[in-house]
């Protein structure tokens, strides 16, 4: 027989066991979701193959991916192909039909996702040049097409992102002959890294922006429209915020920005079935990592001083930056008079509103980016 005393001891000690185990697992968690926000990744290849291939039609294994409606790219060694939408299905299978590139050979593997490959030249036939832009941390490479004006498309990409992501709007920015730069930053392949090997999610990449529109200065620039997707919105925003330059920038293009951090964190909290407190303990680690004020990466509490005219683009179903970050971005244009115009897409994961929809995609961002274009 266990003595009273000698069940409270079990008691006791049992909750002890249980209270540490929580305490560890919400650690665990905490610290996992801060590697999640500035843990710099350079991604490889590989997430898709090639079953058939009959003419322009390619036959793919299923995947979450690769069952997706709407354009995207398929990548393997040395070329690519551009893939339209869905035109059967049969289990395990579906097939798409070569729009752009190579038709690729039965058993490649391959990487299918939602950006052009390569370069400007590779993706879409564009000529252009890659110049370095001298930042504080040293040179970062960049893409300039050149076009006919003083206004140029700047373009910034997302978290562990690459240039070649901003890619998509390329062809409407060349059809209006504006110049366009695509840059790195920090972290990027190619660009120096930040001091402590770490994303600070824009509350220091904003200065590599800055950097590379004082670049652009020297080859003629005067004014600039920016345009951003991810985290590159949120670059955007703390260069709008806080660079002397803001006021050069007519226009401003954003395609599911991180606009919240808060929210953000607690959407990725729910992509793992956590509790959304870890997403704000997630937040504080990372703060304690980087030195980076969560709170002050709020474009809804902290609206950038410098507010030019607004193209915001976001699509409903996106569980990286949740579409209500738009929603309170939106309420702070009209409370603030700042010209939004909100264009949210039915369809489409996280920065897929060109694939599930160019023809509204460029129809958008050519009649927003129209005024900036050179006059004939």
């Amino acid at each position: 027989m266990v003595s009273r005393n000698g069940r409270r001891r079990w008691v006791w000690i049992t909750g002890l066991a249980v209270v540490v185990v929580l305490v560890a697992a919400t650690g665990i968690g905490a610290w996992f979701g801060s590697e999640q926000s500035i843990g710099v990744v350079h991604y490889g290849t590989g997430n898709a193959e090639v079953l058939a291939v009959r003419g322009d039609l390619v036959t793919l294994a299923q995947t979450p991916e690769t069952g997706k409606p709407g354009t995207y790219w398929l990548e393997w060694t040395g070329s690519y192909a551009m893939l339209g939408d869905i035109v059967s299905r049969a289990p395990g299978r579906v097939t798409r039909k070569v729009l752009r590139g190579s038709t690729p050979s039965v058993g490649t593997p391959g990487y299918f996702g939602n950006v052009p490959p390569g370069d400007p030249q590779v993706a879409w036939g564009i000529g252009y040049t890659e110049i370095m832009v001298p930042t504080e941390l040293g040179p970062a490479p960049a893409w300039y097409v050149p076009g006919k004006g003083d206004t140029w498309v700047v373009a910034v990409h997302g978290q562990n992102g690459r240039r070649k992501a901003e890619l998509k709007v390329l062809p409407v920015v060349h059809r209006l002959e504006l110049p366009f730069l695509d840059i790195s930053y920090r972290n990027d392949e190619g660009a120096p890294p930040s001091p402590d090997g770490l994303l600070h999610l824009g509350d220091s990449e904003w200065r590599d922006l800055e950097a590379a529109l004082r670049q652009a200065r020297t080859m003629g620039a005067r004014r600039f429209v920016l345009y951003g997707t991810s985290m590159g919105g949120q670059v955007i925003g703390q260069f709008l915020g806080r660079s002397p330059l803001a006021g050069l920038v007519d226009r401003v293009v954003m395609d599911a920005p991180m606009i919240d951090l808060g929210m953000t964190a607690e959407q990725g909290a729910r992509n793992f079935h956590a509790p959304a407190f870890i997403g704000s303990l997630a937040n504080q680690v990372a703060r304690w990592r980087t030195g980076v004020d969560p709170d002050r990466l709020s474009l809804i509490r902290h609206p950038p001083r410098t507010r030019p005219p607004l193209l915001l683009i976001h699509t409903v179903p996106d569980t990286e930056h949740p579409i209500q970050e738009a929603y309170g971005l939106v309420a702070v244009g009209r409370r603030l008079g700042w010209e939004i115009r909100f264009e949210p897409f039915e369809q489409g994961a996280h920065t897929e509103a060109w694939n599930v929809d160019r023809a509204r995609y460029e129809r958008l961002v050519g009649d927003f980016l129209t005024p900036s274009a050179p006059q004939r």
